[in-house]
């Protein structure tokens, strides 16, 4: 039922994105900083610097954002993909690649009305940190410069936002359209991502089917979704890259702005090099992977449906 799709979606996504966020954070610090500047070296750098300057819940900036929307998105995203397949299959008869392709490039498309909002709120509190700490540390270098001079002035402190603040502000100025920054970049993204996803992790989990007729074990489920998700998110991930950069409303010292998919592209190309559409592609892999693999063991065994089950039996 409908009911219990939206509610299996939901409890996957927060499943996954409570396991997963700090990864999620260490991606978006990577992909946003640029040949200037530069804050960290790698995942575990980035890790260890945000626990370091930011505390442990430092790696959680943005978690609350996500864990409010992802319920909404995962439970869109799957149901959608359920419903397409659906509407797309001709007498029960199997689905062609074409058609499963279909079906994930519908239900990428429903996805993006909650995750454009959602990643726009987030990257603005995942990345503060950075260009905080960048911020500090040019304020540290220009002290130590001037040390010699009187007076030398203190780095200032970091302030923090909420993503209520963000949100009344991008209304009051741009209306509902500042939610949307990044639209396009965001279905370029996703879009490729489902019709990759959604019949790869079909088929993989078709091969761990003894029948037909009886679903796959909840291993080969977790398994195909892992193997899935993070073979869409390495496909994806330049589109990712530029998704990140247009959404990010603050820059750090001497870094770029764009004002468009294509010039973000030519900028990314000309001044960090192709292999600049790669970063944070680990992250995201170790990200999605787990992320797709939870909510398809939770999707499939159908945690909702035994509760929608029970309540019956409860009130009885």
């Amino acid at each position: 039922s409908l009911p219990a799709k939206l509610i299996n979606g939901g409890i996957a996504g927060l499943i996954g994105v409570t396991c997963v966020f700090p990864i999620d954070l260490a991606k978006t610090r990577l992909q946003n900083q640029q040949n200037g500047q530069r804050m960290y070296t790698s995942m575990s750098d980035c890790l260890i610097k945000t626990i370091r300057s930011e505390g442990y819940f430092g790696m959680y900036r943005g978690a609350a954002v996500n864990l409010t929307l992802v319920t909404p998105e995962k439970a869109i995203k799957l149901a959608a993909n359920d419903f397409f397949r659906h509407h797309l299959s001709k007498d029960g008869k199997k689905l062609t690649l074409l058609r499963e392709m279909l079906a994930g490039c519908g239900a990428g498309t429903c996805q993006v009305i909650v995750t454009t909002p959602m990643e726009m709120l987030k990257i603005q509190l995942q990345d503060a940190g950075r260009i905080a700490a960048q911020k500090k540390l040019m304020a540290a270098q220009a002290q130590l410069s001037s040390s010699s001079m009187a007076g030398a002035a203190e780095p200032a402190v970091e302030t923090r936002t909420t993503a209520t603040q963000i949100t009344r502000e991008l209304l009051r100025s741009k209306g509902i359209a500042g939610l949307y920054k990044g639209l396009g970049a965001t279905l370029l993204r996703d879009v490729p991502f489902s019709i990759v996803y959604f019949p790869l992790f079909a088929n993989l989990n078709k091969l761990g089917q003894k029948d037909p007729n009886v679903k796959a074990p909840f291993y080969v489920s977790f398994l195909s979704g892992c193997v899935a998700g993070s073979t869409a998110a390495v496909a994806v991930n330049p589109c990712d890259v530029i998704k990140t950069r247009l959404q990010s409303l603050q820059r750090g010292v001497n870094e770029d702005t764009y004002s468009g998919i294509l010039d973000c592209t030519k900028k990314i190309w000309q001044k960090e090099g192709p292999m600049a559409f790669l970063k944070g592609a680990y992250c995201r892999a170790l990200v999605i992977a787990p992320l797709f693999g939870i909510a398809q063991v939770v999707y499939f065994i159908g945690i909702a449906e035994f509760l929608l089950d029970m309540l019956p039996k409860h009130r009885a």
